[in-house]
């Protein structure tokens, strides 16, 4: 298992939506998200899971990674992702990065980087026992706008089981 978890946005929003933040805890331990993630999932706009990611960081288990993060080059990346990627590279080998837009992931994989998705960690809360059913959790995201395509949802429900 990988030492150091860190999180892009995205996992947090979309678990935050179906009430799936403790999964993160309950899965590894501790989670930690770069201040530049920070700063777009508590932006004060008022989504719906931005007081479940407030609640997250206040038990402990969801923290802000406040070391420096390196200059790595990742142009094509938008901030939270690239520290995202940064902050592995620097623990290269003993991380794991919990993101899904397809770029961010990309990159991440070209450099030797583990990745997992949202998908994937519902995969494993399921497999955990974590939720009785994966199949209600990918309905219930899919009823707010956060989307996870239904190739990677087929997979993830044959992978367990459902």
């Amino acid at each position: 298992m990988a030492r150091i978890v860190l999180t892009d946005a995205s996992p947090l929003i979309g678990l935050s939506l179906v009430d799936g933040l403790p999964w993160l805890a309950a899965l590894f331990g501790e989670v930690w998200m770069p201040e530049e993630v920070r700063n777009e999932v508590l932006s004060g706009s008022g989504f719906p899971g931005e007081q479940a990611i407030r609640e997250a960081m206040a038990t402990g288990w969801l923290r802000v990674w406040s070391q420096p993060v390196g200059d790595l080059p990742l142009p094509d990346l938008d901030e939270g992702e690239a520290a995202c990627i940064r902050v592995a590279m620097g623990h290269a080998g003993e991380s794991l990065v919990l993101m899904d837009e397809r770029a961010g992931r990309a990159s991440a994989l070209e450099m030797g980087l583990q990745v997992a998705g949202t998908a994937a960690v519902i995969g494993m809360a399921k497999t955990r026992g974590l939720v009785a059913s994966a199949r209600d959790v990918f309905s219930a995201l899919h009823q707010s706008d956060f989307r996870i395509s239904a190739e990677v949802i087929r997979m993830v429900l044959t992978r367990v089981g459902e």
